[in-house]
């Protein structure tokens, strides 16, 4: 499997699962990716100036784990305009976003905020739920925790990794409206390993989605 595809869906209830597309989960798994908001108030995953460093050494509530460290300090260096803070502050509206497009089957949505690779994968996930007949009634409770576990630079191509503990709600319906899978009432706990990447310097200025796995 080439680098940035993503898994396909699971069989049976593959519509109500995000195990192939958006990673591994315990108990239900949810096919909804954060991506309700509209373009023009989506924050660009564009961080600022600042120093991962001193916060990467705050304690248990530290926003980069030590195996990323350095990759974080090659990427500041590169961009001085980065700022971790912003950074996961993007990642998460990111992560509520591209959960919502992809609930909602919304490609269009989906195409601006990740690879072309995990867009096709996203569309043929898509496409079978919809030929299932299947439609999805998820919801993001709440986003627990978002921590930089990964970074790396090559060239000019930076790459970060974002692990999300998250509680999400989830329902999968017939093409009636009848329940077959899941409960809107019972949050179920994902951990999901996300990551994002940008060609710093360009004329984008945002991270986009580039690949995901199970924590």
């Amino acid at each position: 499997m080439f680098p940035f595809v993503l898994l396909l869906m699971l069989a049976a209830f593959a519509a109500l699962r995000l195990y192939s597309v958006l990673g591994k989960r315990t108990g239900h798994e949810q096919q909804s990716l954060p991506k309700a908001a509209e373009k023009s108030v989506v924050p660009p995953l564009t961080p600022r100036l600042a120093d991962p460093a001193p916060e990467a050494r705050e304690g248990a509530g530290r926003p980069i784990e030590q195996p990323a460290e350095a990759g974080m300090r090659a990427i500041v260096a590169a961009d001085l305009a980065f700022d971790v803070g912003q950074f996961i502050a993007g990642a998460q509206s990111a992560y509520r976003m591209v959960l919502d497009a992809f609930w909602k089957g919304d490609a269009e949505q989906l195409a601006w905020l990740v690879e072309p690779d995990v867009k096709a994968a996203f569309a043929q996930a898509i496409a079978a739920r919809d030929t299932a007949g299947h439609r999805l009634d998820n919801r993001l409770v709440s986003i627990e925790r978002a921590t930089i576990v990964d970074a790396a630079l090559a060239g000019r191509d930076a790459r970060i990794t974002v692990r999300f503990d998250a509680d999400i709600a989830a329902v999968t319906r017939d093409a009636e409206g009848q329940v077959i899978a899941g409960s809107i009432t019972d949050a179920v706990q994902t951990h999901d390993l996300w990551t994002f990447a940008r060609t710093l310097k360009s004329n984008d200025p945002n991270w986009k989605l580039a690949d995901t796995d199970e924590a």
